[in-house]
Protein backbone atom coordinates (compact mmCIF):
# COMPACT_ATOMS: atom_id res chain seq x y z
CA UNK A 1 0.00 0.00 0.00
CA UNK A 2 3.03 2.59 0.37
CA UNK A 3 2.93 2.41 -3.78
CA UNK A 4 -0.37 4.80 -3.59
CA UNK A 5 2.09 7.09 -1.68
CA UNK A 6 4.66 8.06 -4.44
CA UNK A 7 3.80 11.03 -6.45
CA UNK A 8 3.99 9.05 -10.13
CA UNK A 9 1.22 6.89 -8.59
CA UNK A 10 -0.40 9.46 -6.53
CA UNK A 11 -1.08 11.49 -9.82
CA UNK A 12 -2.05 8.50 -12.16
CA UNK A 13 -4.72 7.81 -9.60
CA UNK A 14 -5.79 11.79 -9.37
CA UNK A 15 -6.07 11.66 -13.46
CA UNK A 16 -8.21 8.79 -14.30
CA UNK A 17 -10.06 10.28 -10.85
CA UNK A 18 -10.68 13.76 -12.60
CA UNK A 19 -11.09 12.58 -16.31
CA UNK A 20 -13.93 9.98 -14.45
CA UNK A 21 -15.53 13.04 -13.11
CA UNK A 22 -14.94 15.11 -16.12
CA UNK A 23 -17.27 12.66 -18.49
CA UNK A 24 -19.72 12.45 -16.37
CA UNK A 25 -20.39 16.20 -15.73
CA UNK A 26 -20.86 15.78 -19.33
CA UNK A 27 -23.15 13.45 -19.49
CA UNK A 28 -24.75 15.08 -17.09
CA UNK A 29 -24.89 18.28 -18.94
CA UNK A 30 -26.87 17.55 -21.61
CA UNK A 31 -26.43 19.32 -24.84
CA UNK A 32 -25.74 23.17 -25.51
CA UNK A 33 -26.77 25.62 -27.55
CA UNK A 34 -24.45 28.24 -28.66
CA UNK A 35 -25.71 31.71 -28.86
CA UNK A 36 -24.04 35.21 -29.35
CA UNK A 37 -25.04 35.91 -25.51
CA UNK A 38 -23.20 32.62 -24.71
CA UNK A 39 -19.54 34.22 -26.85
CA UNK A 40 -20.01 37.22 -25.96
CA UNK A 41 -17.69 38.93 -23.06
CA UNK A 42 -18.70 39.35 -19.49
CA UNK A 43 -18.57 42.73 -18.07
CA UNK A 44 -20.44 42.29 -15.02
CA UNK A 45 -23.62 43.68 -16.59
CA UNK A 46 -22.81 47.13 -16.71
CA UNK A 47 -21.71 49.57 -19.07
CA UNK A 48 -17.64 49.95 -19.22
CA UNK A 49 -16.61 53.30 -17.54
CA UNK A 50 -15.95 56.19 -20.29
CA UNK A 51 -12.29 56.95 -19.24
CA UNK A 52 -9.06 54.72 -17.76
CA UNK A 53 -8.67 55.52 -14.33
CA UNK A 54 -4.80 55.68 -13.22
CA UNK A 55 -5.03 56.06 -9.65
CA UNK A 56 -0.87 55.52 -9.22
CA UNK A 57 1.16 53.49 -6.67
CA UNK A 58 0.55 55.86 -3.48
CA UNK A 59 -2.47 53.94 -1.94
CA UNK A 60 -0.59 50.75 -2.19
CA UNK A 61 2.74 52.05 -0.87
CA UNK A 62 0.05 53.80 2.34
CA UNK A 63 -1.26 50.09 2.78
CA UNK A 64 1.64 48.26 2.69
CA UNK A 65 3.48 50.75 4.85
CA UNK A 66 0.58 50.29 7.44
CA UNK A 67 0.61 46.25 7.21
CA UNK A 68 4.71 46.32 6.98
CA UNK A 69 4.40 48.54 10.30
CA UNK A 70 2.08 46.70 11.90
CA UNK A 71 3.73 43.01 11.66
CA UNK A 72 6.87 44.66 12.54
CA UNK A 73 5.97 46.19 15.68
CA UNK A 74 3.95 42.98 16.65
CA UNK A 75 6.62 40.63 15.82
CA UNK A 76 9.14 43.20 18.28
CA UNK A 77 6.82 42.81 20.88
CA UNK A 78 5.98 39.12 20.94
CA UNK A 79 10.23 38.51 20.82
CA UNK A 80 10.69 41.05 23.66
CA UNK A 81 9.80 40.90 27.30
CA UNK A 82 7.47 42.71 29.43
CA UNK A 83 8.55 46.22 30.42
CA UNK A 84 7.38 49.65 30.45
CA UNK A 85 9.46 50.11 27.64
CA UNK A 86 7.29 47.94 25.71
CA UNK A 87 4.28 50.29 26.68
CA UNK A 88 5.82 52.96 25.15
CA UNK A 89 6.35 51.00 21.96
CA UNK A 90 3.13 49.84 21.82
CA UNK A 91 2.05 53.84 21.87
CA UNK A 92 4.68 54.74 19.34
CA UNK A 93 2.97 52.08 17.24
CA UNK A 94 -0.34 52.99 17.69
CA UNK A 95 0.38 56.75 16.60
CA UNK A 96 2.29 55.96 13.67
CA UNK A 97 -0.46 53.33 12.66
CA UNK A 98 -3.41 56.57 13.05
CA UNK A 99 -1.00 58.66 11.46
CA UNK A 100 -1.07 56.15 8.30
CA UNK A 101 -5.17 55.70 9.06
CA UNK A 102 -5.50 59.18 8.84
CA UNK A 103 -3.22 60.14 5.59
Amino acid sequence: MAWLLSPPAAFLIYLVLATVLSGLGRILAGPGQPSALKSSTYASGEAPPAYMAAPGYRPFFVIALFFAVLHLGVLMLGTGNLAPLSGVYLVGLMVVLIALILG
